[in-house]
């Protein structure tokens, strides 16, 4: 059994009250007191219950996290960003992947919120968020990052410039004379996805394709079949732009050293070591997850003020394969 304070107590030949005011660090305590209670403490093992303590003051030191995959590099930085905010307040982070499940990410949130956390940071996979009215009306603060809630749903939100970044990619291709870009881009279905397609297609105007727009869930396969077909059509694209990283980096395996224009949407570690370097729209991972993270706190520190949208920036890093003019 762990010690209590009523053992400390014991050991130490004091009342329950005044253990309580040595662990508290309170006034009113006689130093030779207050010595004898901390050498019980240490030669008990003593350590007060923090739950316990927070539940009291009607809080629990920590905070949610529901994210599309762990694993992913964009959302570890994310994450990362996220937990060292939370340690900075002084509370632990409960984190876990939807795998772009909207049925997991609602058992996530529901967990969490049973395990009566502080406030909540969501990565939506789904666009139906009815099911969290319940936890809002009762004060638990939310905040969505990367992609917004569905509709009826109003609380902080933070994005990047997802189609201002698409529209500058295909931007920079089209000033190296490509008038051929075809595009690959994850499920539709997907917030970012459909922005980066836009701003993809608001770049291009008139000489916007269909037929070079290929949108679906990442794969080795699918993204090389995908290739074949458009690199062998009467018409072939002279360049691509890549949805995300994953997708860029499936592409470049499955080009294997051929020679084509690429931008991709998000960096990715090594990208700049290949030979020529690859050209990207850089988002900020850690950037969103730090200002999602105050966000939240400032609203756990009593912010009632009318929910925020805030859009981060993003930047085009030329390397090189986004400059190569068509052949």
């Amino acid at each position: 059994m762990r010690p209590t304070m009523k053992d400390v107590a014991s050991a130490a030949g004091v009342a329950l009250k005044t253990v309580s005011r040595v662990v508290n660090g309170e006034p009113g305590v006689h130093p030779a007191t207050a010595e004898r209670v901390r050498a019980a403490i240490d030669a008990l093992g003593y350590s007060r219950n923090e739950s316990a303590r927070m539940l009291r003051r009607g809080r629990t030191a920590t905070v949610g996290l529901v994210i599309e995959d762990i694993a992913d590099p964009f959302y570890s930085g994310l994450g990362r960003a996220v937990e060292q905010v939370a340690i900075d307040h002084g509370c632990l982070l409960l984190s876990g992947s939807s795998g772009e499940d909207p049925a997991r990410e609602r058992e996530l949130v529901r967990t969490f919120c049973a395990r009566r956390v502080d406030g909540l940071i969501v990565v939506p996979a789904g666009d139906d968020h009815s099911y969290l009215r319940p936890e809002l009306d009762a004060g638990t603060p939310a905040v969505f990052v990367d992609r917004p809630p569905g509709p009826g749903i109003d609380v902080d939100t933070v994005l990047c410039d997802n189609a201002g970044g698409a529209e500058r990619a295909v931007g920079h291709l089209l000033s190296y004379g490509h008038r051929r870009i075809a595009f690959l881009g994850d499920s539709p279905s997907i917030f970012t996805a459909a922005e980066r397609l836009a701003g993809y297609r608001r770049a291009l105007g008139g000489l916007f394709d269909e037929r070079l727009v290929v949108m679906r869930p990442p794969g080795l396969g699918g993204v090389r079949a995908d290739l074949e077909r458009l690199l062998g059509g009467e018409a072939p694209p002279t360049a691509v732009f890549t949805g995300n990283g994953r997708l860029t980096v499936a592409t470049l395996r499955a080009l294997a050293g051929r020679r084509l224009a690429l931008v991709g949407f998000d960096d990715f570690e090594l990208a700049d070591l290949l030979s020529p370097g690859v050209t990207v729209v850089a988002q900020d991972p850690a950037g969103l997850g730090r200002v999602a993270t105050e966000r939240l706190f400032s609203r756990l520190r009593g912010d009632r003020g009318p929910a925020q949208h805030m859009q981060l920036p993003v930047r085009l890093i030329p390397r090189g394969s986004g400059e190569l003019p068509p052949e």
